[in-house]
């Protein structure tokens, strides 16, 4: 795999100054220590150890960073047969990293891996190859997960929160699995998952437990229905449980809750 891509990376600390600079080769520029700057073409990333910043050739860009940070660096060479050659079969996959600057959020395998490649780094620091090899590997996890992000751009657009909590309400008192929610959405499971928590900034455990719970304070505080009887209705297992997720949630408990109904 290194043969075919021409790389080299290193861990460097940036200046807390800003400093500018363009160069001849791609660029990756990952968190991996305290926090740093960089404005490529204008645009600014924030990279922390979950970010990254990807560089296209002659993109100029400032960078620095606070008195704690470390990034790792990879630069990549533009005519490396996969960014130069239509022919090679990873042309397509290669080019699209590099279409444009973006920073690119990581997920805790990609940021795991980005983490254990800085420690090897530090072990080996004059064992290249180990360098070249890792490096190489973060540059392809990357563009596997750019080119399935792209991909899924439609479904981002067309995931609706509220068919999802509709389909919620419909089925409240009964279990409700991540499954049944992604069918609702067309989606595999851990592709709902990734996306929803995209579109909506929660994961959909915490999305369909905030809306029984939601349903059970409603209820709570407009019917005379016995907590038992609203648990089973919001499709919490017993009354000890909505009383817990209550408290642990929202800070209060049923008898709380109605006894400042009841004062209002």
């Amino acid at each position: 795999m290194s043969a075919e891509v021409m790389l080299n990376a290193k861990l460097l600390k940036l200046p807390v100054a800003a400093h500018q600079h363009n160069h001849e080769h791609h660029q990756i520029v990952v968190g991996v220590r305290g926090e740093a700057d960089l404005s490529v073409d204008g645009t600014g990333a924030h990279l922390d150890t979950w970010k990254a910043c990807l560089v296209p050739t002659e993109a100029r860009h400032d960078y620095w960073g606070d008195a704690q940070n470390h990034v790792m660096v990879i630069n990549v060479d533009p005519v490396t047969p996969a960014l130069s050659s239509p022919a090679h079969a990873d042309y397509e996959r290669m080019m699209r990293v590099f279409e444009e600057p973006r920073s690119l959020q990581m997920d805790s395998r990609l940021q795991g891996l980005v983490q254990f490649a800085a420690g090897e780094f530090d072990r080996w620091p004059d064992n290249y190859a180990l360098h070249q090899n890792l490096a190489t590997s973060i540059l392809y996890c990357m563009a596997e997960r750019i080119i399935d992000r792209q991909s899924c751009v439609v479904n981002r657009h067309t995931l609706s929160p509220q068919a999802v909590r509709h389909y919620i309400l419909k089925n409240l008192h009964r279990k409700i699995t991540v499954r049944d929610l992604a069918g609702v959405a067309c989606l595999s499971v851990s592709r709902f998952h990734e996306i929803f928590r995209e579109v909506t900034g929660v994961t959909p455990h915490q999305f369909l437990l905030h809306t029984r719970l939601e349903q059970a304070i409603h209820l709570l505080a407009s019917t005379r229905l016995s907590v038992s009887e609203i648990s089973y209705r919001t499709g919490f297992s017993s009354q000890s449980a909505l009383t817990n997720a209550l408290r642990k949630h929202h800070d209060t408990t049923p008898t709380r809750l109605r006894a400042q109904q009841y004062v209002a």
